[in-house]
């Protein structure tokens, strides 16, 4: 019980995942985090470091109180200070902000700033690793070039940096932060701390991925995380699995009025939709493109058995998954190369066609039309009824969201395919009445 442990960001997954994990492995003699948001860190030290987030599991939500940490706003000069010190003295660090923009933003609040600055101050050969935990396949190496140009400035930054690893991650843990006092108190939920109207509510799944280490004689205090040599086959996984079934059951969810997503759940259409999706198209796929790399879940049995956990753990009505969180953020996820789209490219590719896939986009665009969230320069003419849609018109939402797709991008090949199949799970829904 020797290590250091510091994160930046202090949302759910920070508190309910990294911070939660290395308090409970008993190998960390001090926690440090920073974050900008000047009212919970005062509550927080108020409560004497303590705070609380809630745990769903399959049969009820349990209360799990973590402490003592030390918290600090990044905003004000001492904090920074204590942040910078405490990096110097840690062994592991995490990063968990809302994008890795925030890395580096040119202002005092820059995270690799205050990174390369605490580094500085290692004592010794202290090895350290950096988990990246931003919803990007290479936020380590953005982080660790950012690190490399702010240290090798000075004279002993290379040899610092040659004992930092920046770690990529697979975070397939669903969590979320309830702010309705309302549906706190009916779920019986803690507050993270008194005098805050938040809950941290996540589901109690750790089977984190991270990439492996290679930093000699280093042992992690997080134990319970799974290295792998190579993490691009997991994170198309959680993309074009886990993160395409979920839009898809909350896009088909939202056609049926359902506000929760563990309504979904119990409709057999919807399930029996993103059972297939998930398993002949998203898995069929991803077994034929990484069913050489030896690992049991680019199997059949494994894919399966990933699909059907993922299925029950989406739809907990423990997690209190709203439709509208699931589905938000529509034209990046109807994106040509997002979850949805990617998807089904993805199957494409490897002879199979996506009709399931095709419901959840035909889905995806009626819930933004509804909402006529079509993000920035939205000049699009169309029906007063989503029903009224023509061919044309879903080819103009489609270029919309799309844009100019390069000659050179494997998605400009099947765009014209992947618009018939739109159309074609378009014209499904409306036999169905659904729209």
């Amino acid at each position: 019980m020797d290590k250091v442990f510091t994160g930046f960001g202090f949302g759910p997954i920070m508190s309910g995942l990294f911070l939660y994990e290395a308090y409970r492995s008993g190998n960390f003699k001090r926690f440090v985090v920073a974050d900008v948001d000047n009212e919970l860190v005062s509550k927080v030290r108020e409560n004497g470091g303590y705070y609380n987030i809630n745990v769903a599991g399959k049969n009820g939500i349990r209360h799990e109180r973590i402490g003592k940490i030390e918290i600090y706003n990044l905003l004000n000069s001492s904090g920074r200070d204590s942040i910078t010190r405490a990096v110097g003295e840690s062994d592991e660090i995490c990063t968990a902000l809302p994008s890795v923009g925030f890395y580096d933003r040119g202002d005092a609040s820059g995270v690799a700033g205050l990174t390369a600055e605490g580094l500085l101050l290692k004592r010794g050969v202290k090895s350290t690793v950096i988990y990246t935990a931003e919803n990007n396949n290479h936020a380590a190496e953005i982080f660790k070039e950012i690190l490399r140009q702010k240290l090798e400035r000075e004279s002993n930054g290379t040899k610092i940096l040659s004992g930092v690893q920046c770690l990529n991650t697979v975070i397939g843990k669903m969590s979320g932060v309830i702010r309705d006092p309302a549906v706190i108190d009916e779920l019986d939920l803690e507050r993270i701390v008194p005098g805050i109207e938040r809950a941290v509510l996540v589901e109690e799944f750790n089977h984190i991925l991270i990439s492996r280490i290679n930093l000699p004689g280093f042992t992690r205090g997080i134990s319970v995380f799974y290295e792998k040599d190579n993490l691009l086959p997991f994170e198309e996984a959680k993309l074009y699995g886990h993160n395409a079934i979920h839009a898809l059951i909350a896009y088909l969810a939202d056609l049926k009025g359902y506000v929760n997503i563990a309504e979904a759940g119990n409709d057999a259409w919807i399930m029996r939709t993103a059972h297939d999706a998930f398993i002949k198209e998203s898995g069929e796929a991803l077994i034929k493109k990484y069913g050489s790399t030896g690992d049991p879940l680019f199997t059949k049995n494994g894919y399966t058995e990933y699909a059907e956990d993922l299925l029950e753990r989406m739809v907990n009505r423990f997690l209190n998954d709203q439709v509208e969180r699931v589905g938000r953020d529509r034209p990046r996820k109807l994106g040509i190369e997002d979850r949805i789209y990617g998807t089904m490219i993805l199957s494409l590719l490897y002879g199979i066609t996506p009709y399931n896939m095709a419901l959840g986009a035909a889905s995806g665009i009626i819930s933004m039309i509804r909402r006529n969230d079509f993000g920035p320069h939205n000049d699009l003419k169309l029906p007063e009824s989503p029903g009224d849609l023509s061919f044309n018109d879903m080819v103009s939402i489609l270029d919309h969201l799309w844009g100019r797709i390069p000659e050179e991008n494997v998605a400009f090949n099947y765009k014209n395919e992947l618009i018939d199949l739109t159309w074609d799970g378009y014209r499904k829904l409306k036999d169905k009445r659904l729209i």
